[in-house]
């Protein structure tokens, strides 16, 4: 990354960045836009932290930031979760967001939340373990 705080180097970098959180993407390596190309990578090597290698096949479901975030939620609350579509690999992931959640599991903050939560009209659905 060169720099960032150049405006046309940013804007070109978060579109290369895009394009490679996106697996269908193909690699613009032949672009003499180094910002794209550093983008591109970054975002790809993001991707695939979190799905696997591209080379092993694209995943039917595709885990983001707001799928973590939710994972570690559910862990917070106690909620049971549904890991149906995801590989193994991704699965391993998840499993870690959700343990952190578990980990900072607290029984009275649940009943708090749960109990706003319905007084907003939001039902939440878990079954005890």
């Amino acid at each position: 990354m060169k720099n960032i705080f150049n405006p046309i180097y940013r804007q070109d970098f978060f579109e290369g960045y895009s394009a490679g959180q996106n697996p269908y993407s193909e690699v613009k390596n032949k672009t003499s836009n180094s910002a794209f190309n550093d983008g591109f990578n970054s975002g790809r090597l993001d991707y695939e932290s979190l799905n696997g290698s591209i080379h092993e096949g694209i995943p039917k479901k595709i885990i983001t930031e707001k799928i973590l975030d939710e994972f570690l939620l559910a862990g917070l609350l106690g909620i049971n979760v549904d890991t149906d579509g995801y590989t193994h690999f991704q699965i391993a992931i998840l499993l870690k967001w959700y343990q952190s959640g578990i980990e900072q599991y607290d029984p009275k903050e649940n009943s708090y939340l749960l109990d706003i939560l319905e007084e907003n009209g939001i039902e939440v659905s878990y079954s005890e373990k």
